[in-house]
């Protein structure tokens, strides 16, 4: 089903993946759509430009979503995606990389979802790269286009707020 070699390399996937089973491979994705949850919870929590909550706490929403449909495929169902093209700001690529801290400003929420957007982005691209399945390179593709359309979403309020008012 996979060449889990290949997807241990694959460049965008920082060699946190040296699992040897699809079972494992797809544990990696449970936890990471997990901690996307965790994150968009706390944002939420730590942002108070008008909207801006309703959002992250929707994004979570849907990052849980992500682990249940990531479980599914775990237990064999494979959900189906209409592909769309989903343009990319490429905002993400001139940000550096930060932490989550208490207190953080409204520019550096929006950088670090972003940045989660960019590597959940690169996970499934990835993911979907090293299996020969046909039906499971399409979930995976699917999963990759709903992490680009999030990263477009805050590349979007980043360049409306943050770059515009500069």
């Amino acid at each position: 089903m996979y060449d889990v070699d290949r997807a241990a390399r694959r460049e965008g996937m920082g060699g946190e993946m040296d699992y040897q089973t699809v079972d494992e491979i797809l544990g990696f994705a449970i936890e990471r759509e997990q901690e996307a949850y965790d994150l968009y919870a706390s944002l939420a929590e730590s942002v108070s430009r008008p909207g801006m909550r309703e959002a992250f706490l929707a994004f979570a929403k849907e990052e849980a979503g992500h682990k249940a449909k990531v479980i599914g495929i775990r237990a064999g169902e494979l959900p189906g995606f209409k592909p769309e093209r989903i343009q990319d700001l490429k905002v993400g690529e001139l940000l550096e990389e930060i932490q989550p801290t208490p207190g953080m400003d409204y520019q550096q929420a929006l950088q670090v979802a972003i940045k989660a957007e960019q590597r959940a982005h690169s996970l499934y691209t990835g993911l979907a790269g090293a299996t020969s399945d046909p039906a499971l390179r399409s979930v995976f593709e699917g999963l990759a286009q709903e992490e680009i359309k999030h990263k477009l979403f805050f590349e979007t309020e980043y360049d409306e707020v943050v770059l515009e008012g500069n």
